[in-house]
């Protein structure tokens, strides 16, 4: 039935429409970034979600634990992370209760995140999310990525968000075949800090990853060390132009 131009749900008739969820996503986190290294993986993330413009939860963790030798982190939609948070728990369980001694590898779980959003984006209600996925198997690392529509590949570094921009140059340029997990946590707290300073939604609360031979390793959140007084932040980026802008 129509009210003043508008529609409203009425008999439940075709016309009416699928009832669809999140095609705007209104509570969002920002940067996701991964580093693969000789020894392990490592992703990071900051515990802000936004709603629009307003800081509104700051400390929410993006980082989930699929296996014990497999994690994820997400930006984008917060409730939609929560629903691939649930769909893998119950993969893992249902994985378990079969007893048969076969646990899905990381690059198995990178698979099935590809097939879970790839047929959200063809029933046209996509999860708005960018998944990364690190694990280390058999002595290897793995390191990748899907995003809303199903698009993916693995990489030796990843970064989601306002840290592709920002980020990732910055983790090219450091990455090296032999990093060790404790160098690339010391790298990402230092790219995560620089996203702070240029990302209005990203928090310089922080929390790291670890997934190597020895099993998940997720750190709580912990505030990084930032520093405001450099000059060029006092006298602001127009110092000494004497243009009329």
């Amino acid at each position: 039935m129509k009210i003043g131009g508008g529609h409203v749900r009425g008999g439940g008739g075709a016309a009416d429409g699928p009832v669809k969820v999140t095609q705007t996503p209104y509570v969002v986190g920002s940067s996701v970034l991964g580093v693969k290294c000789i020894d392990g993986v490592v992703i990071s993330s900051d515990t802000l979600a936004s709603y629009g413009s307003m800081a509104k939860f700051r400390k929410i963790s993006r980082i989930h634990k699929v296996s014990d030798a497999c994690v994820i982190g997400a930006g984008g939609e917060f409730s939609d992370f929560q629903e691939i948070k649930k769909t893998m728990d119950g993969v893992m369980i249902e994985q378990f209760c079969m007893d048969d001694g076969y646990v899905l590898t990381p690059s198995a779980i990178h698979q099935y995140l590809v097939r879970v959003m790839y047929g959200r984006r063809n029933k046209m209600d996509p999860l708005w999310n960018q998944v990364v996925m690190a694990g280390f198997h058999d002595g290897k690392a793995t390191l990748g990525m899907v995003d809303q529509v199903g698009s993916n590949f693995e990489s030796e570094v990843i970064a989601t968000g306002y840290g592709l921009y920002m980020g990732l140059p910055l983790l090219r340029n450091a990455y090296r075949p032999d990093i060790t997990v404790a160098e690339a946590k010391k790298l990402l707290e230092d790219i995560m800090r620089v996203l702070f300073y240029r990302d209005a939604r990203t928090s310089n609360s922080i929390q790291i990853a670890a997934v190597t031979k020895d099993g998940v390793e997720i750190s709580e959140f912990y505030d990084l060390e930032t520093k405001w007084d450099y000059q060029r932040f006092v006298d602001g980026a127009r110092s000494g132009d004497v243009s009329t802008w």
